[in-house]
């Protein structure tokens, strides 16, 4: 079966991945430098899946360790998660986003390019459309300038992989845009777990739920939306996880580069969210009301129709069973992959 490098694999994303890839009878070869994750997860998709995949601690920056990577292995496609994903700490410290996302990229490509493998994931976000177009957003519409450094950093890899394949046919590469990617895989044994204060509303409520903070703060009650708070486009992460299986497949028998929006086209507003988690775990939520937060849209969900058709894969998970399974992974682990 095809071997699949994964960077970034012990993270949020690149774990549940691993375990659709396993789960789909691929060979999985994980890189990841665990600066913001465990190896402690990987041990649990093995345990998951009842099966075995390679992990190597090292950096996308490192030439050497990829160069190994692509020796020991033979390696037919690689999904690129790996990257720093903070937008409060891309704004303090963009050199560090510019070299871990921009260059750690070129880097990877570049040892590909030696190694002879063209066939490519790229874990890209919503935030390369600019910020006037209107929701539904779909793949034709004018990306703009992010509001933050984390989005120009996913912008900036979207565009020179884009070029990349312009000048030379042999690349295939997936550019996929993610909205909110929530949940946990349903045994609870894997799930979001950052570190620091959480940046994601879903963490941040589970948090909460859980007893680790005191309260949710919503930022912005005054949108023109249906109850004035922020409305996204939250996405399952089994979903989201198998769209990456459904785009490897596309790309293994296609050329060029191409984007696809992965969401469910279903815009939920965060007090929504919040009464449907109370609801469905039974659990109360104390939330503040905080003035907006800078950089902010309103609203903002996917057209996920090139999706649905290109690639033959669609959502198959509720907001409510991303809340009732994201609630399941932090009640088993209060503390995340620590202190087990």
């Amino acid at each position: 079966m095809a071997k699949i490098l994964v960077t970034g694999g012990a993270g949020f994303i690149g774990s549940h991945t691993c375990v659709e890839l396993l789960n789909s009878e691929y060979e999985v070869i994980v890189l990841d430098n665990l600066c913001n994750s465990s190896e402690e997860s990987l041990n649990r998709v093995q345990q998951i899946c009842g099966k075995t995949l390679t992990f190597v601690q090292g950096d996308i920056r490192d030439a050497q360790v990829l160069d190994q990577v692509f020796q020991q292995h033979h390696i037919d496609a690689v999904i690129h998660f790996a990257g720093l994903k903070a937008v409060g700490e891309s704004q303090q410290i963009p050199l560090a986003y510019f070299d871990n996302n921009i260059s750690g990229s070129i880097q990877l490509v570049q040892a590909m390019q030696r190694a002879g493998v063209f066939n490519l994931v790229f874990s890209s976000s919503a935030t390369v459309y600019d910020e006037a177009n209107v929701s539904p957003l779909n793949e034709d519409m004018p990306t703009g300038m992010p509001s933050n450094n984390y989005g120009y950093t996913k912008l900036m890899v979207e565009q020179l992989l884009q070029k990349l394949s312009l000048a030379d046919e042999r690349w295939s590469i997936a550019l996929l845009r993610y909205f909110n990617p929530v949940g946990a895989h349903k045994s609870g044994r894997i799930g979001e777990d950052p570190q620091g204060i959480p940046n994601n509303l879903m963490p941040f409520v589970t948090q909460v739920a859980v007893g680790r903070r005191e309260k949710l703060s919503i930022f912005g009650n005054d949108y023109d939306t249906a109850d004035g708070t922020g409305v996204r486009d939250y996405i399952h992460v089994v979903d989201l996880a198998n769209a990456h299986l459904c785009a490897l497949n596309n790309r293994l028998m296609a050329k060029g580069c191409r984007a696809w929006n992965i969401g469910t086209g279903q815009g939920s507003s965060v007090l929504e969210v919040v009464k449907t988690f109370e609801r469905v775990n039974h659990v109360p939520v104390a939330y503040n009301i905080e003035p907006r937060r800078e950089g902010d849209v309103a609203t903002s969900f996917a057209d996920n129709s090139r999706a649905v058709q290109e690639l033959g894969w669609k959502p198959q998970y509720t907001l409510e069973d991303m809340l009732a399974d994201s609630w399941n992974w932090q009640k088993q682990n209060p503390n995340g992959y620590r202190n087990q």
